[in-house]
C-alpha cells in the first residue's frame, strides 16, 4: 500500500522559511508591519510546500466565518445579477467570501435563512419580500434592501423610490403626454417599492391629467393576459410608467403586436436601469437606480454592525432618469434634477446621432 500523503501544516512552513509559526500566521491574516524579506520568504515556503491554509480553523478562532451571504430573489433577473456582482466585488475587498442564495420564487426561502444561521455568516444582504421577521430577532447582522422591517431596526438601502416615481411623471408630462397610466405588481409586505406608484399616481393627479392603473397582486395568474386586456380598455394612453424595466418589456410587447408605435404613439419609462451587458446602452428609458453604489453602502454597513458600530437605519439614494429610445428626444442635450439637495446630470443625448454619449 502506498504511504499516505503527510499534510502540510503552518509549522512545516515556518520551518521551511525560517521564521516562526505566529508570522506565517501573520502573513496568511495579511496583517501589516511585516518586512518584505520576511514576506517573500514565507510566501516562497507557502508555494514550495503547497501549503492550502486552513480558513475554517481561522475563522472559529477569530470567530467569524469571513463569509457573507446575499439573498435575491432570483439571480435570472438582470437587476439583481447585477447587484450581486457589485456586492461580490465589495465582500471580497474585505478579503470575505460571498454566498449567493437565488430564490427563483420558490418557498426555499426560509430553508435557506435556516442554513445560514446554522452554518454561522457573519452576516447578510437581503433583497426579500416575505414574512422573515421570526429569522430577523436571531441577531444575526442583517442588512435589507428597499424593505423596511415594522417593530423591528433593521438597517434598509434603498435608492430614491418616491424621487423616482414623481420623475418619471414630470419627463412623461414634459414629454407630451395627456392620458398616463402606472404598470405594476404588488405583494403584502410593507415595501419601500410601493412608493413608486404613490409618488407618481400623486403628480400626475396634481397636475389634473386622466389617469389609470393596472397594479395586480403578485400572486395572480395569467398576468399577461389581463395586462392586454387592461391595454385594450385604455386606447387613449399615451405614456406608461412601471414598476421595473422588465414590466416595460412586457407592455411594449403587447403594444407593438397591437399596431402601436413606441414612442411615437405610447411614451414608456421603466425603473432600474437594466442592460444586457456591462458596455450595452440601457434597454429603455428608465429610472436608473444606483446599483454600485447601493451594493457598496449596504456591505459598508453591514461590517460597521459585524463589528459592533452604530449605523443609520435607512440609507437612501439618489434615482437617474436615462432617456432612452422609448421616450420622445427634448431639444436640450441636458436635463438636472435636485433631490434630497444634491444635483446630478440625468442625460447626456446627441440629438443628431440618436446615440448615448
Amino acid at each position: 500500500m502506498s504511504e499516505q500523503k503527510k499534510s502540510i501544516t503552518m509549522k512545516d512552513v515556518a520551518i521551511e522559511a525560517g521564521v516562526s509559526v505566529g508570522t506565517v500566521s501573520r502573513v496568511i491574516n495579511k496583517e501589516s508591519g511585516i518586512k518584505e524579506v520576511t514576506l517573500k520568504k514565507v510566501e516562497q515556503a507557502i508555494k514550495t510546500l503547497n501549503y492550502i491554509p486552513d480558513f475554517y480553523a481561522r475563522g472559529m478562532k477569530k470567530n467569524r466565518t469571513e463569509t457573507i451571504a446575499l439573498i435575491v430573489p432570483s439571480i435570472w433577473h438582470p437587476f439583481f445579477s447585477e447587484f450581486a456582482m457589485h456586492v461580490e466585488n465589495e465582500v471580497y475587498k474585505r478579503q470575505n467570501k460571498l454566498l449567493l442564495c437565488s430564490i427563483n420564487g420558490t418557498d426555499r426561502e426560509q430553508d435557506y435563512l435556516d442554513m445560514l444561521r446554522h452554518n454561522k455568516v457573519d452576516g447578510v444582504v437581503a433583497i426579500t419580500y416575505s414574512p422573515i421577521e421570526n429569522y430577523l430577532t436571531s441577531g444575526i447582522p442583517f442588512v435589507s434592501i428597499d424593505r423596511m422591517y415594522s417593530n423591528i431596526e433593521i438597517a434598509c438601502v434603498s435608492s430614491d423610490n418616491e424621487a423616482g416615481g414623481r420623475e418619471a411623471a414630470k419627463q412623461l408630462i414634459r414629454r407630451g403626454c395627456k392620458h398616463l397610466a402606472f404598470v405594476g405588481g404588488h405583494n403584502t409586505t410593507i415595501n419601500e417599492t410601493k412608493r413608486r406608484r404613490i409618488a407618481f399616481e400623486n403628480y400626475v393627479r396634481e397636475h389634473q391629467y386622466p389617469f389609470s392603473v393596472f397594479d395586480l397582486d403578485e400572486t395572480e395568474e395569467d398576468y399577461n393576459g389581463k395586462l392586454e386586456k387592461f391595454l385594450s380598455e385604455n386606447p387613449d394612453l399615451d405614456g406608461i410608467f412601471t414598476i421595473n424595466d422588465l414590466f416595460a418589456l412586457d407592455v411594449i410587447k403587447i403594444l407593438q403586436a397591437k399596431g402601436k408605435k413606441i414612442p411615437e404613439d405610447v411614451q414608456i419609462i421603466g425603473y432600474d436601469g437594466i442592460k444586457m451587458a456591462g458596455n450595452t446602452d440601457y434597454l429603455l428609458s428608465t429610472i436608473a437606480q444606483p446599483l454600485e453604489e447601493m451594493a457598496r453602502e449596504a456591505v459598508r454597513i453591514l461590517f460597521d454592525i459585524i463589528d459592533g458600530k452604530s449605523v443609520n437605519m435607512q440609507t437612501m439614494l439618489p434615482i437617474t432618469f436615462i432617456e432612452g429610445n422609448t421616450t420622445k428626444c427634448i431639444d436640450r442635450k441636458r436635463y438636472t434634477v435636485r433631490m434630497n439637495s444634491n444635483l446630478k446630470i440625468i442625460i447626456f443625448f446627441d440629438l443628431k446621432l440618436k446615440r448615448f454619449k
